[in-house]
């Protein structure tokens, strides 16, 4: 699979729950501005181009409500008993939200960077 991002994805754990997908929530793997991946620990049913309506609640965002998606799957791969997603972000009316969250994202990726070299 080739990787077309032009945003630097993020290591993340949180929820993701797209009532249309599944009525059980996934488990956020990766998040940019532009799209996420998430898994289930199960198999799940999806079909590539689809649109869904997403909330996506990341283990480090202390916000207390979470972030609401339109999201567009790229991508489907299952392995085992696992379904990966890939996601593209297309709209968010938390947009302003989830660019503060990903300038933390980055923020304590650049500090983590730093402690390495030094």
């Amino acid at each position: 699979m080739e990787e077309n991002r032009q945003n630097t994805r993020y290591k993340e754990i949180g929820h993701f729950l797209a009532q249309k997908l599944c009525l059980l929530p996934g488990v956020l793997d990766d998040v940019s501005l532009e799209g996420c991946k998430i898994h289930y620990q199960f198999p799940v049913d999806v079909e590539v181009d689809s649109e869904s309506e997403a909330q996506l609640s990341p283990s480090q965002y202390p916000a207390e409500l979470p972030l609401k998606l339109i999201c567009k799957t790229q991508w489907v791969k299952k392995s085992d008993e696992m379904t990966y997603i890939g996601f593209k972000i297309l709209y968010s009316p938390d947009r302003k939200r989830l660019a503060d969250f990903i300038q933390q994202l980055q923020s304590k990726n650049q500090d983590e960077l730093t402690e390495i070299i030094n």
